[in-house]
């Protein structure tokens, strides 16, 4: 059993395809499949299931997998360790981010993490939350920032702030006459949600239980319209298709002037999220997370409240 055998297993799980494992190992594909055969003729277990259309993982296969995974992580503190002084801020660090947060938190805290961490460049992708949580824990990602709830065995969270939902509505709309409104009130309106699998998109219809089956007087739209992203709904409702409900991050109001969009406080209960970091117990290099942790708490963001 090696090192190596190991990395391959984790790859073939985490692209679910032999090629494309072989590939993100710079390996020939023969080369992998023989040594991930290799590997459960040595353990006497099958890791995979194999067929011409799919392959899956055994049960005793996961737990391979998951031990595998932590062998792989203990071995890059053998690493560290060995090096005595290694500066852990040395160092791409690999960061992923729900859509409705990346976009909106990333460009406050790059500057503080040059600053404070200037030879820790950041890998960053966007993604949605299972994915994140995926790619967390095979060790393709370091840290995610996502909204809670999130629970993940092996993985720490820490809530980092509060963030308020708004109301994002035309200028010339008659809820603009108001100081604030109710969340309820956005269910007789055309209300512009993101897609599925958005964790926003749930939070908002939980937050406003009306808003889910509700229909437009007529039957010209259904009440829920679909966007692909948080830009493109601000878009539709400068256009005047309808209304939308937005973290206060992402409300956009340097986007367009007040005399196309006016963004509105939800009455109390006022509906919010809690944003949160999360990484593996066993990530080596705590000192790059507590640098990220304070260049987020340290952002400065006008709307929303630090824990």
């Amino acid at each position: 059993m090696t090192l190596t055998e190991l990395r391959y297993i984790v790859a073939v799980y985490r692209e679910r395809h032999f090629g494309r494992a072989a590939e993100s190992c710079y390996v020939s594909q023969p080369t992998l499949s023989a040594a991930v055969k290799k590997l459960e003729q040595e353990l006497g277990v099958d890791i995979f299931e194999r067929s011409k259309q799919d392959i899956s993982v055994t049960p005793v296969g996961e737990q391979v997998i998951q031990q595998a995974q932590r062998v792989l992580e203990e071995a890059e503190k053998l690493k560290l360790i060995s090096q005595v002084g290694k500066d852990q801020l040395t160092g791409a660090l690999r960061i992923g981010a729900i859509y409705t947060i990346g976009p909106y938190l990333l460009p406050h805290i790059i500057p503080e993490l040059r600053k404070n961490a200037p030879n820790m460049p950041l890998v960053i992708e966007e993604n949605f939350t299972a994915r994140l949580r995926e790619k967390l824990k095979a060790g393709q990602l370091d840290a995610i920032i996502i909204a809670l709830p999130f629970d993940e065995p092996g993985v720490l969270t820490l809530p980092l702030y509060d963030e308020p939902f708004v109301a994002v509505l035309p200028a010339s709309h008659p809820l603009t006459q108001k100081d604030s409104i109710r969340i309820k009130d956005l269910a007789r309106e055309n209300l512009l949600l993101l897609g599925e699998g958005h964790c926003f998109r749930e939070q908002v219809l939980e937050a406003c239980p009306e808003c889910r089956d509700a229909n437009i007087s007529g039957g010209a739209f259904h009440q829920t319209i679909e966007g692909s992203s948080i830009e493109t709904i601000r878009h539709m409702v400068v256009s005047g298709i309808g209304v939308t409900i937005l973290p206060c991050t992402a409300a956009g109001t340097d986007k367009y002037a007040r005399r196309l969009l006016q963004i509105k406080r939800l009455k109390n209960p006022e509906p919010k999220r809690c944003v949160a970091l999360a990484w593996r117990t066993s990530f080596p290099r705590p000192k790059a997370i507590e640098v990220l942790r304070r260049s987020i708490t340290n952002s400065a963001l006008s709307c929303v409240k630090y824990k």
